[in-house]
């Protein structure tokens, strides 16, 4: 394997944890359900996918081309996880989840 491919796994499998860990902490730290909801989508969409994108380029490196069901998970990943946060933001203001007081823009109460 060449020292290029290491590096770029290595950079995507740490950006991808790092920004999985800092979704993980914006679940547990932020207030209310909307805030909440933003970080685990983040984490999910933009570090898995990245940790799925080292994983294509290690297998790639080795010899054993790209794997398709790496790349279906990272495609089936990215177009699932904002549409299921989106469905999950449009049923919490439909049954009205309640936000923290100084959350700014409340479109849905006028």
């Amino acid at each position: 394997m060449s020292p290029l491919a290491e590096y770029a796994i290595s950079a995507l499998l740490v950006f991808g944890g790092a920004f999985t860990l800092i979704g993980a902490i914006g679940l547990a730290r932020l207030p209310d359900f909307y805030t909440r909801l933003h970080g685990p989508t983040k984490a999910t969409t933009v570090g898995v996918g990245a940790i799925m994108l080292s994983s294509v380029i290690y297998f790639s490196a080795i010899g054993e081309g790209v794997g398709i069901s790496e790349v279906l998970i990272t495609v089936f990943l990215l177009m699932t996880a904002p549409v299921s946060a989106n469905m999950l933001a449009k049923a919490a203001m439909h049954i009205g989840v309640k936000t923290v007081e100084d959350t700014e823009g409340k479109p849905w109460e006028q």
